[in-house]
C-alpha cells in the first residue's frame, strides 16, 4: 500500500476501535439472524414486523417503509412479496394516490410478532445488553448518538 502524507491515517487506537466496531456489528447481526432462524425469519423481515406492528392501523407506505429499513423500493418490494407468501404482510392500495401502496400486518403477522418477540429480546439481552454495567449502556447511547445523527442526515441529503 503507499501512503500519502495527506491522509489522515487511522492510530492504532483509531484502529482497533474501528475493527471492533465491525467485528461486534457482523458479529451480533450474524448470531439475532441464528436466533430467529427456528421462526423462519431473517433480521429484514424482523425489522419489517417491528415497523409494522408500531405503526398507526399496523401499515405503512411501501416508500417509508423502504427508506425506515433502509432497502431500496425494489429489494423492499421482493421482501414483502415473500413475506405476503408466507402470511405476515399484505399490500393495499392507497386511496389518496393510486401509485402508492401500503404493507399492511395482518393477523398471522401480529401473532408471529407476538410469538417471536419475547425470544428476539432475550437473544439482544442475551448477546449484547446484560453484557453492559448499566452506567456503559448509557455511555455507549450517549457515545454512538452523534454517529447515527450525522449518518441519518448524511443519508437525507442524498
Amino acid at each position: 500500500m503507499t501512503t500519502d502524507s495527506d491522509t489522515p491515517w487511522l492510530t492504532d487506537q483509531e484502529q482497533r476501535a474501528w475493527r471492533t466496531h465491525l467485528d461486534v456489528s457482523r458479529l451480533l447481526m450474524h448470531q439475532l439472524e441464528r436466533d430467529l432462524q427456528p421462526f423462519g425469519l431473517t433480521n429484514n423481515d424482523y425489522e419489517i414486523l417491528v415497523n409494522l406492528s408500531e405503526a398507526e392501523d399496523r401499515r405503512l407506505r411501501m416508500s417509508d417503509l423502504a427508506t425506515s429499513t433502509l432497502q431500496s423500493k425494489s429489494r423492499l418490494s421482493h421482501q414483502i412479496t415473500r413475506m405476503e407468501n408466507a402470511g405476515l404482510v399484505r399490500r393495499e392500495s392507497c386511496e389518496s394516490d393510486r401509485r402508492g401502496l401500503y404493507a399492511v400486518l395482518t393477523e398471522e403477522g401480529w401473532d408471529t410478532m407476538r410469538r417471536v418477540a419475547p425470544h428476539h429480546v432475550e437473544s439482544v439481552r442475551k448477546h449484547f445488553i446484560d453484557l453492559f454495567a448499566t452506567e456503559d449502556l448509557e455511555a455507549l447511547r450517549s457515545a454512538l448518538t452523534p454517529v447515527a445523527e450525522h449518518l441519518r442526515e448524511t443519508r437525507g441529503s442524498l
